[in-house]
């Protein structure tokens, strides 16, 4: 036995051993985000990988695909609407860090609008000499023209916030601005604001996040803000938000006691009272004088019970929850997605067997009436615009061989006909490609749906060069999306695409979600080596054909699956991935995902984690496929030293890998289009290479 291999296997060993406070750990300087010693080793694995994948004589054409999907002028400029103006963040090749912009609905609808510059991106990085990058604008209704922008120094989660007025086009001189720090604000009036933020030493919670939530008037210093609430150190975060409508204000501050669970209590003169909604349910907005709200477990209230996943809309004013109606119920195949507020109507966005549906809520008479709308089927349908002030929506409609298409329609009108405003055009030569459906079956018997994208022609002979994509965590669902870069960089040299459903997400309600969270993680894991399987085993592709991607829990996903059944796969893709769950509650955000995966700190729950958890996993034997390990060094949510650890590990046990971490970007791990073309290009020639040779 070799001195690498005494080495890999004693290190593995350790790693086993270690306790969650890291003491056993030998790698937990690779945790110190910027630290002289962790970025040398960044630096020498990123020219290493770079080297290695631009000698591919496939390198300079896959560059170039994604340089032409990803920074082509004639995408659709997705507009969010703000009072009498369509506002639109937007980048391209002259504008890196962006534009924001706005026109009218009216302007819009012409092919070549004219859009007026609020903000440019790139000259204010320029003029303050930041790397400025683009969270998000919050504007005080009805006019919507005092706005709280939130920009990012290179793409963090923490950021500053600013007041700006969008009809000047310019910061509030003296205007409110809140430091750099993970923050949450809602607008009361003109003058006040609800903060959480960064307010010094025990105001955060043990995630990281805002403990208390202060009142704020204009033109006093944010340190003179009074207190209105304060939560526990063990809560995830206490987070203020704001909803108006034409006749009413509603103004909530959630106490998350885990990621799942919140008190959720109305705010009105400087006084705050619980809202008799279950710790459970997911606040969805307000209408109609009520407290909308998604149902994440069954509610027995007034004498019956109201299922899982079920719409409810209660009174603001209630003391008690026997005035709570019905918006809409699930049934076994279908799950809410989303909720959306026009003036008139709600929009819900829901999912049946994954399939993407319309339908208008309306409350006549003092009850809820349902139609569905026609929009185009076996689609995924998503409200891009809506404003509570007008019946003006904007929608999505896409598949994974039709572009984007924005269709516009009046929430009011008796018969709402989605009309298309814009189209994007084809990214790639779908002639020949087809879409379906199919179901794998899980180790414990439950049949998992995935889709698949494969051309009409090609043989099942198992060789067909596959990508699975997969996610299953934190109730979040993977649709149908239409594959403009994936169809430019893969589809069309001959690949076959899937994208897999696994327990975990939210495709099916809570119940899918449910059953694979804490001590039950391991089926997301079944459910997405029994896609795998089922493509190989249908000789759709064959293990040294089939790559697997993910990102985040998704990274996870990746990281597990290449550690419990490597000969499952050809190739790994694994993004901004969470690998060492032994010690995820201590790092960055992590203590907010306890009532996802479970408390390492708890005995009984570090079994369950220590038996998947892939740092603690790794193994020189078997071979395991090759992987590309891929990160940000801005990532303050999930923290790059999850990545650098697993591929160290990986390297030492003398596994292939290649590692490659964005020192910008945050989770996303790309602060800007170019950054993300590198990564496109960094991702799919590994793919290329290691899948289709």
């Amino acid at each position: 036995m070799n001195r690498r291999t005494i080495l890999a296997l004693a290190l593995s060993a350790a790693a086993v051993c270690a306790r969650a406070d890291g003491a056993s750990d030998l790698r937990l300087w690779m945790e110190e985000a910027t630290s002289t010693r962790a970025l040398a080793w960044v630096g020498a694995h990123d020219d290493k990988t770079l080297a290695e994948l631009k000698s591919d004589p496939r390198w300079p054409s896959v560059e170039a695909d994604a340089r032409a999907v990803t920074l082509a002028k004639d995408r659709i400029p997705w507009p969010e609407a703000r009072g009498r103006w369509l506002y639109n963040f937007w980048q391209d090749s002259a504008h890196v860090r962006g534009l924001w912009r706005r026109t009218t609905p009216a302007e819009y609808r012409r092919k070549d609008p004219r859009w007026q510059t609020v903000l440019d991106l790139d000259a204010l990085s320029a003029r303050e000499k930041e790397n400025w990058v683009w969270k998000g604008a919050q504007c005080l209704p009805p006019a919507q023209s005092r706005c709280l922008l939130t920009l990012s120094r290179g793409g963090g989660d923490a950021a500053v916030v600013r007041e700006f007025d969008a009809d000047a086009k310019a910061f509030v001189p003296g205007g409110f601005e809140i430091p750099e720090a993970k923050t949450d604000a809602a607008w009361l009036d003109l003058d006040h604001l609800l903060v959480g933020t960064d307010f010094g030493p025990v105001t955060l919670t043990k995630s990281g996040y805002a403990r208390e939530v202060k009142l704020w008037t204009r033109g006093t210093p944010l340190s003179s803000a009074t207190t209105v609430f304060a939560g526990r150190d063990l809560d995830v975060s206490v987070t203020p938000e704001s909803w108006f409508r034409r006749d009413a204000r509603l103004v909530v501050i959630e106490e998350a006691v885990d990621f799942y669970s919140s008190r959720k209590l109305a705010y009105e003169d400087g006084r705050t009272r619980e809202l008799p909604l279950p710790e459970s349910s997911e606040l969805e907005g307000f209408f109609d004088g009520r407290v909308l709200a998604r149902l994440r477990r069954d509610w027995f209230v007034a004498g019956s019970t109201i299922p899982a996943g079920a719409l409810v809309a209660l009174p603001a004013s209630a003391r008690d929850a026997s005035r709570v109606e019905t918006v809409w119920t699930p049934t076994p195949s279908s799950s809410l997605q989303a909720v959306s507020a026009a003036r008139s109507a709600l929009i819900l966005s829901v999912l049946d067997d994954v399939q993407g549906v319309f339908l208008r809520a309306r409350r006549r008479g003092g009850r809820w009436i349902l139609d569905r709308l026609a929009f185009p089927a076996n689609s995924t349908l998503s409200v891009v615009a809506a404003d509570d002030f007008s019946d003006l929506v904007i929608a999505d409609a896409e598949s994974f061989l039709s572009p984007s298409a924005a269709l516009a329609f009046d929430a009011a009108s008796r018969r709402p006909r989605p009309a298309v405003w814009r189209a994007l055009p084809a990214r790639f030569d779908a002639r020949g490609l087809s879409a379906v459906q199919r179901w794998a079956v899980s180790r414990d018997g439950t049949r998992v749906p995935y889709f698949l994208v494969r051309r009409a022609s090609a043989p099942f002979d198992g060789t067909t060069p596959t990508l699975l994509y997969g996610y299953g965590g934190f109730e979040i669902s993977m649709t149908p999306y239409y594959l403009a870069t994936t169809g430019r960089l893969w589809l069309s040299r001959g690949g076959a695409f899937a994208l897999a459903n696994i327990r975990g997400g939210g495709e099916f309600g809570p119940r899918w979600h449910e059953a694979a969270i804490k001590e039950h993680r391991q089926r997301a894991f079944d459910d997405f080596e029994a896609v795998a399987a089922d493509l190989s085993k249908t000789r759709e592709t064959s293990p040294s054909r089939l790559a697997i991607q993910g990102g985040s829990n998704g990274g996870l996903l990746m990281a597990t699956v290449l550690t419990q059944r490597p000969e499952l796969f050809g190739a790994v893709l694994c993004e901004v991935p969470l690998t060492d769950m032994l010690r995820y509650s201590h790092l960055l955000a992590g203590n907010s995902w306890i009532g996802e995966y479970g408390d390492p700190d708890d005995p009984a729950q570090a079994a369950y984690l220590r038996r998947y958890s892939p740092y603690q996993n790794v193994r020189s034997t078997p071979r395991y496929p090759p992987t590309l390990v891929y990160t940000s060094t801005m990532d303050d949510r999930v923290d790059p030293g999850h990545a650098r650890k697993f591929a160290a590990r990986l390297e030492e046990a003398g596994q292939p890998v290649l590692y490659y971490e964005n020192t910008e970007g945050g989770h996303s791990a790309a602060a800007n289009l170019e950054q993300r073309v590198k990564r496109y290009a960094i991702e799919y020639t590994f793919l290329l290479r290691e899948i289709m040779k």
